[in-house]
């Protein structure tokens, strides 16, 4: 790899502050931070805020486009290459594609096998299609008795490196208010009242026979090949006391105060939704991210269903004068990076990776300001 490039004329968001200079790449790594904005033969930005290539660990945004109605099913190609381009445009330079597994539905996307996909993904890869850098986040869905089949294309694969355990039985965890569960599925997923009802008994006679042994199958799995842990939808001190002694890093969206408290407590990180931040609470009826944010309970944060609520997420936290821009900004760049594991970049700081991205604030009409992505650099080769 040969991209060398100086950026000038640049607020750079470092660790702890922000500096108005000049950002020197050499073959794809960052060699200097300086403070002169007066080189010559450089890249102008212009004033705008050069950040780190966002971290992106859980996004739901590669199943939407491969299903992106009930029912139907997208080629695996045209699904990849649309979703990786929405990532880079949100700028996000690494991607953990959060693929489920494990549905009793037959007409769900995670009740089928995902070879195919990673297949697609892997030749996308060796023929530098993609834009993103993409991993492998498997979500298991524990009670469903098909849970550990469809897991077997991911078992060994070099590009797994998040696994997070999940159990959406309406009635607790993140449904535990079931009507919120029935205005998801019967609103999303176009489920008849009748089917919701049918599948409320049935999920829970399924997570009686299954969530224990598929869950001890994970963990088993996650410790014995060094695969990030991370528990989901905590609500109570118990979920987090058990997800601590499995080993989980992480916490993915705790549903109360009291479960986020407690994930502190014991060293896991808490991740929150980007459209959280931006809608003000949770779509679900839990806990509001901002709240976290402001108890000092928030660490990390997903863009979920929304691949550009992470830098709306960033700017908003930002201009409610909840984080600085360091702090904001390191919940989804150097925080994600660390806690999956990627110890090479998520921060501009020389020696890391050149992901970096070029972010425009633009004055809108009604007073309001947004963040734009204007370019996207992935070790210092532009991509966007």
């Amino acid at each position: 790899m040969n991209a060398s490039v100086i950026f000038k004329n640049a607020k750079m968001v470092l660790p702890s502050e922000v500096v108005h200079g000049s950002l020197h790449v050499e073959n794809g790594r960052i060699s200097a931070v300086a403070g002169d904005t007066s080189v010559m033969a450089a890249v102008d930005l212009g004033g705008d805020y050069l950040l780190p290539g966002l971290v992106e660990m859980h996004t739901d945004n590669f199943e939407r486009h491969l299903m992106p109605r009930p029912k139907v099913h997208w080629a695996e190609l045209p699904a990849l290459l649309a979703h990786d381009a929405e990532i880079a445009a949100a700028g996000i330079t690494t991607v953990f594609d959060a693929l489920g597994v494990g549905d009793a539905d037959p007409e769900s996307l995670r009740g089928k096998a995902w070879n195919d996909v990673l297949a697609t993904i892997d030749n996308c890869t060796q023929q530098d299609l993609l834009r993103a850098d993409h991993h492998l986040h498997v979500r298991c869905e524990l009670p469903a008795p098909n849970t550990i089949d469809l897991f077997e294309p991911f078992q060994g694969h070099p590009r797994l490196s998040l696994i997070s355990l999940m159990d959406h039985t309406p009635g607790q965890r993140q449904w535990e208010n079931i009507e919120q569960a029935r205005i998801y599925y019967t609103g999303k997923k176009g489920w008849s009242q009748q089917k919701f009802e049918q599948q409320v008994v049935l999920a829970s006679q399924l997570q009686a026979e299954y969530s224990e042994p598929h869950r001890q199958y994970f963990v088993d799995y996650s410790r014995t090949h060094g695969i990030a842990l991370a528990s989901h939808d905590d609500t109570t001190v118990a979920h987090v006391q058990q997800a601590h002694a499995e080993g989980a890093s992480m916490s993915e969206f705790p549903t109360t105060v009291v479960a986020a408290r407690e994930a502190h407590k014991h060293g896991l990180r808490n991740v929150m939704g980007g459209p959280n931040v931006v809608r003000g609470g949770s779509h679900s009826g839990n806990v509001a991210a901002v709240d976290l944010a402001r108890l000092g309970l928030l660490d990390i944060l997903s863009s979920d269903y929304v691949p550009g609520s992470l830098l709306s997420a960033v700017m908003s936290l930002v201009e409610q004068g909840v984080m600085t821009w360091p702090q904001a900004v390191a919940t989804v760049t150097s925080t994600p990076a660390r806690a999956t594991g990627l110890s090479d970049r998520g921060a501009i700081e020389a020696g890391l990776r050149a992901d970096l991205i070029q972010v425009h604030i633009a004055e809108l009409p009604n007073g309001h300001r947004h963040a734009v992505v204007r370019a996207v650099w992935r070790e210092g080769r532009r991509v966007l």
